[in-house]
């Protein structure tokens, strides 16, 4: 499934998110997804499963809870995908980033 896909569905994303103050288990995913979205934990396990096998996340046994992360893999495909267009919008915010810094320090000589 190509990374976009993956991040095309809200509740993936909604997951990844939650994700990305740590690892929760999936008990606490889907509580999250839950309350958001009203779907079951059947539902919910399937999203973590597509983001686990397209690289977005990882999980571990815990004794009896199953812990997620984030990782990077999928996220560096999406990135690649991204390079050739970056260029797009790279000029323009460094070019507004040099104009803000030279409004500063017109700011400050005065």
């Amino acid at each position: 499934m190509n990374a976009f896909d993956v991040l095309g569905d809200p509740v993936r994303r909604r997951i990844l998110e939650a994700l990305a103050d740590g690892e929760r288990t999936a008990g606490q995913i889907t509580a999250v997804i839950q309350e958001a979205f009203g779907i079951s934990q059947p539902a919910v396990s399937h999203h973590l499963r597509v983001l686990r096998e397209n690289g977005f996340t990882t999980d571990r046994r815990d004794g009896t809870r199953r812990l997620y992360v984030v990782r990077s893999d999928g996220f560096q495909n999406a990135d690649l995908w991204l390079e050739r267009f970056r260029s797009i919008w790279t000029g323009p915010l460094e070019a507004l980033a040099t104009e803000v810094a030279r409004g500063k320090r017109e700011r400050n000589e005065r």
